[in-house]
């Protein structure tokens, strides 16, 4: 059932009383109210002992979700949600595998007689840049118009393009393709997270379907080198052909999707209704907060990402530290080739599969997270002062998993060398790996913990920064190496690492502060509080009709 809270008036009231009420503190009565007691027109005027609900004079009603409608997201079934999450993932795991897939493709090169070393990095690095900026445009609108129309548009975009780059005609006609992909592509990224936000209510629900997320995305570009090390010595395409058959399956995944965002679900309601039943003035909250022309809202709602980086602590350092850890891994599909070839003799294939080790680690991660997840329920249930703070919930694994990443840079580093078996560096991806996913999901998380309906905005910030330091830093790859040797590169990357493991501690100490302090996060309460006011109003009145 749906609940309907209500610009009314007392019959005798002052109307000027009617002037006090705003679409956030508007009492509320429910939709079988409206239906038993519809707006008093001329021919039938209320009167004040007509009926318990017969004193109301409506002016306009705010659609809002009871506590048990299923057509709220939060009520949907286990298995309805599930099925969602699984859309998620297949989508992200599409925009990842293309982000690395022209990795190791010697025969793409060849094909269009590229020789320079800097446009080798440029396949990579343009797709980041498209990463870089879709999240600007895509996550914005998706808080505009839904989740839905979004990722749908967006992705049939990556499928059309991922065509066109198996039958790019030159190496510019590829590179653009190429941003423009990246550029679609960054919707999942940064739009999957507030699709789980709007599912689930739940912090440690919403955070599973997060640490998923978070795997799919370290999965992704771990398996772009090693399909492309073996599908592009038959053909420089054929590793395009095989996202472009991914992306097909996938479309039909995305073409069952639902709409999950609750604002837009309520506005298309209370479109349904005003059609139905003209004389009822119903709207969803969203509808009556949206005073501005198109061309203004779009003017405040593109420059959210942007004002959160500048003026949100936790964003701005959460996104720094998420950019370097991010770019590394972009730095090391450049350096691998560099330091496995050459030292060891790997083919095009093994050194792909020199990436596994990462995805292992990446497992050990969801373990550790699981692990964590269950502790924390455990301390939550005998009441331990230090669960009830917010920052316990997701940081501290970033506090194991900075280090571990650190480890593992040094690690990798150092035991590349023609003495020691090759085994001992590809494994350096194992702790690698369990850091770079830890720190990931406790950040992310993080984010979408803290500013809930606005964290595809924050998601999107973290895309473009990281995004840029992905596609930038990958060029200073074979100069630092060259210049530096393997062991200090890698040490270099390491220490950088090291300084950025400070962040998660801070903000464990300063993290409540922060947030009490914070612009989005008192907008965010405040609206919850009158979210909550509407649903008690609503069950008064209703237990009084």
């Amino acid at each position: 059932m749906t609940q309907i809270s209500s610009g009314i008036s007392i019959m005798g009231q002052d109307q000027q009383d009617q002037a006090d009420y705003s679409p956030h503190t508007l009492p509320t009565v429910t939709q079988e109210d409206v239906e038993r007691h519809p707006k008093p027109t001329s021919e039938n005027q209320a009167t004040e002992d007509s009926t318990p609900a017969g004193d109301l004079l409506y002016t306009k009603t705010v659609l809002v979700f009871s506590k048990d409608d299923l057509g709220n997201p939060y009520n949907w079934s286990q298995l309805k949600k599930a099925t969602i999450v699984l859309v998620g993932i297949t989508t992200v795991l599409n925009s990842t595998i293309g982000s690395s897939l022209p990795s190791d493709n010697v025969a793409l090169y060849e094909h269009f007689n590229v020789t320079d070393v800097e446009q080798t990095v440029l396949p990579n690095s343009i797709y980041l840049v498209g990463y870089m900026l879709g999240p600007l445009l895509f996550a914005p609108l998706s808080e505009r118009y839904g989740r839905q129309i979004i990722l749908q548009l967006t992705f049939t975009g990556f499928t059309v393009f991922t065509l066109a780059t198996c039958l790019a005609p030159n190496w510019p006609a590829f590179n653009v393709f190429r941003f423009i992909i990246g550029t679609f592509a960054s919707t999942p990224i940064s739009v999957i997270g507030g699709l789980y936000a709007d599912l689930y209510s739940s912090a440690i629900s919403r955070g599973r379907a997060m640490a998923l997320f978070m795997a799919a995305t370290s999965f992704g570009p771990v398996c772009g080198p090693i399909i492309s090390g073996y599908l592009s010595p038959y053909r420089w395409n054929w590793p395009f052909w095989f996202a472009l058959i991914f992306a097909g399956l996938s479309c039909v995944m995305m073409a069952f999707l639902p709409e999950t965002f609750g604002p837009i679900i309520l506005t298309r309601r209370a479109q349904k209704i005003r059609k139905k039943q003209p004389n009822i003035d119903t709207y969803a909250l969203v509808e009556l907060e949206t005073t501005t022309t198109f061309l203004q809202d779009m003017k405040v709602t593109l420059a959210r990402p942007f004002r959160m980086f500048f003026r949100e602590t936790i964003v701005l350092f959460a996104c720094l530290y998420m950019a370097l850890v991010y770019a590394v891994f972009y730095i090391f599909f450049q350096a691998y080739p560099l330091i496995f070839p050459p030292i060891y003799g790997f083919s095009l294939g093994e050194e792909g599969l020199a990436f596994v080790p990462i995805a292992i680690g990446a497992c050990f991660a969801c373990c550790i997270y699981l692990c964590w997840d269950a502790y924390l329920r455990a301390a939550k249930a005998r009441d331990v002062p230090w669960s009830r703070q917010e920052e316990y919930r997701r940081l501290p694994i970033a506090c194991i998993g900075g280090p571990c990443y650190s480890i593992g840079c040094f690690w990798i580093g150092w035991t590349a060398r023609a003495d020691i078996h090759w085994i001992v560096p590809v494994l350096g991806g194992i702790p690698w790996g369990v850091g770079y996913l830890l720190i990931f999901m406790s950040m992310l998380n993080y984010l979408v913990d803290s500013y809930e309906i606005y964290s595809a905005s924050a998601l999107a910030a973290s895309t473009c920064v990281r995004s840029l330091l992905g596609a930038v830093l990958p060029f200073a790859t074979t100069p630092m190496y060259n210049t530096l040797g393997i062991a200090w590169s890698c040490s270099l990357v390491g220490f950088l690492s090291l300084a950025m493991c400070i962040v998660p501690f801070a903000f464990i100490k300063y993290g409540d502060r922060i947030r009490a302090s914070s612009k989005f996060c008192q907008e965010l309460a405040e609206k919850k509080r009158d979210a909550e006011a509407r649903e008690v109003t609503a069950s008064e009145r209703q237990e009084k009709v």
